[in-house]
C-alpha cells in the first residue's frame, strides 16, 4: 500500500483512521469479524484428487488467456496499474519454443521493449520499479524490489539467449549493474529494496526539469540527452520529466555518448537526498538473484557473473544456513533470524540447480537434493502440497498453502519446477513420485485458471512436452571445459546435462544412480549421449556433433 491515498489506491494512512474510527465505534463487530474469518481460515481445504491425466491443455489455455489480456500497443496484460510478472513472460517463452507459437514470442518481445523505452526502467540509475500506473509504463511506482530486478533480469538474459537481440542483453547488464552498485552488500548478499519517496515526495528523486538537464550536461550534450528521453519544458509527471524512450522508439538502441553521461546525471541526483534502503538480506530474494547473475553467465560467458553468484550463494551458506542444515529467512547487523519458509528452501533449490547447470559441479546438485529433502520434511501435506511454514514453527491461525503465483512465483510452484529438474538430473524414482504429487495437487488450479499459475506450468511442460538427458562422460579437463562452454549457452530448457569424469564418478553415481552405466574406463572419449524417450542413440565424440543433435 502507498502511505497515502494515490492513483486510485488506498493509502496506509487512510486505512489506519478507518481502523481506528471501527475500533471506537463498534469494537465488538470487529471481534466478531475476526472470529468468523479465523474459522473460515481453520477450515481444512480439500484438493480435489486428478481424475485425468497430464496434458498440454492448461499450457494452451494459458497461452491463449495471455494472447486475450495483451497489450499490443504498449505489451503487458490487462489494464493499469501494469505489473511486469516477469514469470508470465517466463512461460511464453518457453510454450514459443515447444508449442513454436510465434504470438507467444511477440508478446514476450513487445513487452520486454516497452518496458524498457517507459519509466519503469531508470534510464539514469538502471533497473525497475514495481509496477506502473498507465498502460504505457511511463509512470512508475518509483520503489524498486530486489526481487522484480532479479526476475525481470532473468527473462532479458533468456530471451537474449533465444533471439540474440542486442537490446535484451543490455537492459539485463544494466540492471545487475544496478545491483552491484546499490543492492549489494560488502559481505556479498543482496539487499530488499530501495525507497520511493524523498525529502516527502514520491518520485522526486527520479524526475527532472529541462533545466536541471541542461545545467548538468551543457547545452549540446543537454539537448541531446533530452531528445532522447522526452525531457521537454512542460514535463510528463507533475511539472517534471520521467525519462523515457516511448515516443522515441528509433532510440532504443544503446548510444555509448548518451550513456557516458548518465555518471553526471546519477552524481546530480544523488546530492538531492540519499534513498531509504531497506537493507535486510532476504534468503528467498537473494536465491533469485542468484539465479539472474548465473542466467547472464549462461548468456555471456563473463566469469565476473558467475564468481558474484558464487559469493552470494557462499553468503547463504554461512550467514543464513544454521548448523543443522536448516535455512534461516532474513540476515541484518551481523545477525540472522527466522526459521525458513517453503519459499527460502524452494528458490535457494533453484539457485543450487542453476548453479549445478553452469557448472556441472556434482556437489551442487547434491545440495540441491539435500534441502529438496528437507523441504518435503518440513513441509509436506499428506493431503497435497507444500504449507508455507514447518509444523514446528511458531503457531499461526492456519498453516497457508499457496499455490498463486503473484507478484514473485509461489514456492510451490517453484518446488515442483525443481522436482522436474531433480527428477530429470537424478533418474530417481522417488523424485519422479514426489513431482507426479505435485503436479496433481495443481490439478484444480490447471484445469480453472492456468495463466494464475505461470510458473507451475513451467513444471508441467516438463513433463507434458519432450526432453532430452545429455550424459557427457570425459577424460581430460580440455574435453571438460570444452563441452561446459558450449554446453551452458543453450538455452533448451527440456534438455538435461551431466558431465561425469574419473574425479566425480563415485560421487555422481550415489546421487544418480544411472550415470553408473556410463564408464569412463571407455577408450573413445570424450563420449556424449542423447537420450529421449527412455532411449540413447548411440554416442557422438565432438561437441560439434552433440550440438547439431541437440537442435533437431
Amino acid at each position: 500500500l502507498p502511505k497515502n491515498n494515490n492513483y486510485g489506491r488506498r493509502g496506509l494512512m487512510e486505512l489506519l483512521e478507518i481502523v481506528v474510527k471501527q475500533w471506537k465505534e463498534s469494537p465488538k463487530k470487529l471481534y466478531s469479524a475476526g472470529e468468523e474469518i479465523t474459522a473460515a481460515l481453520s477450515k481444512p481445504v480439500v484438493y480435489p484428487a486428478a481424475n485425468s491425466p497430464l496434458s498440454r491443455l492448461p499450457a494452451q489455455t494459458a497461452a491463449r488467456y495471455f494472447s486475450r489480456v495483451f497489450d499490443p500497443q504498449y505489451g503487458g496484460f490487462g489494464r493499469p496499474p501494469k505489473f511486469p510478472t516477469p514469470h508470465n513472460l517466463m512461460f511464453l517463452l518457453r510454450f514459443y519454443l515447444l508449442a513454436k507459437d510465434e504470438s507467444a514470442l511477440e508478446m514476450v518481445e513487445t513487452t520486454l521493449q516497452q518496458m524498457y523505452r517507459g519509466g519503469i526502467f531508470d534510464h539514469a540509475g538502471f533497473g525497475f520499479s514495481r509496477y506502473s500506473t498507465d498502460d504505457k509504463w511511463l509512470i512508475p511506482h518509483f520503489e524498486k524490489m530486489l526481487y522484480d530486478n532479479a526476475l525481470l533480469a532473468i527473462v532479458y538474459f533468456e530471451t537474449y539467449q533465444v533471439t540474440k537481440t542486442p537490446l535484451y542483453k543490455e537492459v539485463g547488464e544494466k540492471t545487475l549493474s544496478y545491483i552491484q552498485r546499490e543492492m549489494t552488500s560488502p559481505e556479498g548478499g543482496f539487499y530488499s529494496a530501495q525507497d520511493a519517496d524523498s525529502q516527502g515526495e514520491e518520485g522526486r528523486f527520479y524526475t527532472f526539469t529541462q533545466g536541471e538537464i541542461q545545467s548538468v550536461l551543457g547545452g549540446n550534450d543537454g539537448e541531446r540527452f533530452c531528445h532522447r528521453f522526452g525531457v521537454t519544458p512542460q514535463g510528463n509527471f507533475e511539472g517534471k520529466n520521467i525519462l523515457n524512450l516511448i515516443e522515441n522508439p528509433e532510440y532504443s538502441e544503446v548510444d555509448p555518448d548518451i550513456d557516458g553521461m548518465l555518471p553526471r546525471i546519477r552524481e546530480f541526483r544523488q546530492k538531492r537526498a540519499v534513498l531509504h534502503k531497506d537493507d535486510k538480506v532476504l534468503t528467498s530474494w537473494n536465491a533469485l538473484m542468484i539465479v539472474a547473475y548465473l542466467k547472464a553467465y549462461r548468456a555471456l560467458s563473463e566469469e565476473k557473473y558467475l564468481e558474484i553468484a558464487t559469493r552470494a550463494i557462499g553468503f547463504i551458506r554461512s550467514n543464513l544456513t544454521d548448523r543443522q542444515g536448516n535455512l534461516l529467512v532474513s540476515y541484518r547487523d551481523q545477525a540472522a533470524k527466522g526459521s525458513g519458509l517453503l519459499d527460502d528452501y524452494a528458490y535457494v533449490i533453484w539457485a543450487y540447480l542453476e548453479m549445478y547447470e553452469v557448472t556441472f559441479n556434482a556437489e551442487h546438485l547434491d545440495m540441491s537434493r539435500h534441502l529438496a529433502q528437507k523441504a518435503i520434511d518440513l513441509f509436506a501435506d499428506e493431503k497435497g502440497g507444500f504449507f508455507m511454514n514447518a509444523a514446528q514453527s511458531d503457531p499461526l491461525i492456519y498453516r497457508p498453502k499457496e499455490q498463486y503465483d503473484g507478484a514473485m512465483p509461489s514456492g510451490n510452484s517453484v518446488f515442483a519446477y525443481c522436482l522436474s529438474r531433480l527428477s530429470a538430473f537424478t533418474g530417481k524414482p522417488e523424485w519422479s513420485a514426489a513431482l507426479e504429487q505435485q503436479l496433481s495437487f495443481y490439478h484444480t488450479p490447471f484445469s480453472e485458471a492456468p495463466y494464475a499459475y505461470s510458473f507451475a506450468l513451467l513444471a508441467l511442460m516438463q513433463a507434458v512436452y519432450p526432453t532430452k538427458e545429455v550424459v557427457c562422460v570425459v577424460k581430460s579437463p580440455q574435453d571438460e571445459l570444452e563441452a561446459a562452454s558450449a554446453l551452458r549457452g543453450i538455452f533448451q530448457p527440456q534438455i538435461t546435462i551431466i558431465i561425469k569424469n574419473g574425479q566425480n564418478a563415485d560421487f555422481l553415481e550415489r546421487i544418480a544412480p544411472f550415470t553408473k552405466s556410463y564408464s569412463t574406463g571407455d577408450e573413445q572419449l570424450p563420449a556424449f549421449y542423447v537420450c529421449q524417450d527412455k532411449s540413447c542413440l548411440p554416442p557422438v565424440h565432438s561437441v560439434d556433433e552433440l550440438i547439431k543433435l541437440l537442435k533437431e
